[in-house]
Parts: structure tokens; C-alpha cells; sequence
């Protein structure tokens, strides 16, 4: 592929946008599927959790989120208008009374402490000022609430031909150092393996991670 084309898809992971976009979410969705359980099995999700979830994409994986508990209530925020309104469109398909939210990929547009499980799946590699980041989603959540990050590892990551100057790439080591030095505490990380297509169609091996944080009742301060 063009060099040209590869940043178009690099553009387009981060923000999705028309009809392109359109295209991206769903492929994102069957790509990404299995971290996205993976993320939210961590969560140990009980009946009446408060969920948010960072980077929804199209949300057609929200059957899978209500069907860990009962009466959940889930919001979901995205940079993309066009993930925004696919995955109203999807939630309303399954009568899910899930709650989306355009944020600007900073500040989060909700008060403090309302969520007690969070998740989010590939987008840390999009974290402008991932400290700060950090300390919005610890803003947001509940003391003793759990906090998963689905991420690629950074030798996998490294040899997409579309990854480019975009994408901040982590491995564990990378993401314990950031753990470090916010107020979560990092409770584990859960190394995975899986067979998958990738963006530009060949089928690779891709080995990914789930940091568990937790938000403790004091900070560790």
C-alpha cells in the first residue's frame, strides 16, 4: 500500500470520519472484538454498575457488556461524530439504554466520582498527555471502582506498516511506569494471544494486554 493510504487509516483508528469511518468502525469492531471481552471481563461486572466505557466506537459490542449483570447503566465517550451516531443507532437496534457522549479527548463531561467500572480498548496509543488522562478517568471514578486497559503490545504494534508517528506504543514495562506515577494502583496485567486480520488484510498474531487499576479509598499518596 501507498504511504498515503497507510496514514489514512492511521487517521482514521484515531478519528473516525464519513463514510471511511463508517467502513473502519465495523472493521474495528470484528478486529478488536476479543480484546474488548477481554477488557470487560476484567471489570468483574456486578448488578447496577456504573460503566463508562472510553472510545466506544460503533458500540456493536454492547450485548456482550449487558450481559455480564442486571441493571446496568452504561455511558460511553468518543472523539468521532460518526462513532457517536452509529453507536446510538446500534444501541437503539437492541433496545439498550446506553448513553453516548462527544468529548473533545481530554476532559471528560461528567462529574466527579460517578462510574465504578471503566474500560477502554486501543485508544492509549491516542493519549495526547496520558498523566493528565489518567487523572480525568481517576476523577471520574468512584473510590474502590476498577479500570481495565486494553492495549497492543508495542514489538507487535511496531510492525503494522500503517503505525506511525500517531500512535505512542507501550509495552508493560511502559505501562507500569505510567501506572506509577498516577494515583490508581495497578493491580495485575493479563498478557493475551490471538490469530487476527489486520487493517491492510493479512492475518497475523497479535499479542495484547489488560492492565487492571483500581482507584484505592485514600489515595497512595
Amino acid at each position: 500500500m501507498k504511504k498515503s493510504d497507510l496514514d489514512i487509516i492511521a487517521s482514521q483508528l484515531e478519528n473516525p470520519k464519513g463514510a471511511k469511518g463508517l467502513e473502519m468502525g465495523d472493521m474495528m469492531h470484528a478486529t478488536n472484538i476479543e480484546m474488548t471481552k477481554s477488557a470487560i471481563a476484567a471489570l468483574s461486572i456486578e448488578n447496577k454498575d456504573e460503566v463508562l466505557e472510553i472510545g466506544h466506537g460503533n458500540a456493536k459490542h454492547l450485548k456482550e457488556i449487558y450481559s455480564q449483570a442486571n441493571n446496568l447503566q452504561y455511558s460511553g465517550i468518543d472523539i468521532s461524530d460518526v462513532m457517536h451516531k452509529e453507536a446510538i443507532k446500534n444501541a437503539e437496534a437492541i433496545n439498550a439504554e446506553a448513553k453516548f457522549y462527544l468529548y473533545n479527548g481530554g476532559e471528560f463531561p461528567f462529574q466527579e466520582e460517578v462510574f465504578n467500572k471503566i474500560f477502554t480498548v486501543n485508544t492509549i496509543y491516542f493519549w495526547k498527555e496520558p498523566s493528565n488522562f489518567l487523572d480525568e478517568i481517576y476523577r471520574v471514578m468512584r473510590p474502590k471502582g476498577i479500570f481495565t486497559i486494553c492495549y497492543a503490545q508495542k514489538d507487535f504494534m511496531k510492525r503494522l506498516p500503517f503505525v506511525n508517528e500517531k500512535f505512542k506504543l507501550y509495552n508493560n514495562e511502559d505501562i507500569k511506569d505510567l501506572i506509577l506515577k498516577s494515583k490508581f494502583l495497578l493491580e495485575d496485567i493479563i498478557n493475551k494471544s490471538e490469530e487476527v486480520k489486520s487493517k491492510t488484510g493479512e492475518v497475523v498474531t497479535r499479542n495484547y494486554s489488560v492492565a487492571i487499576l483500581k482507584k484505592e479509598m485514600f489515595s497512595k499518596e
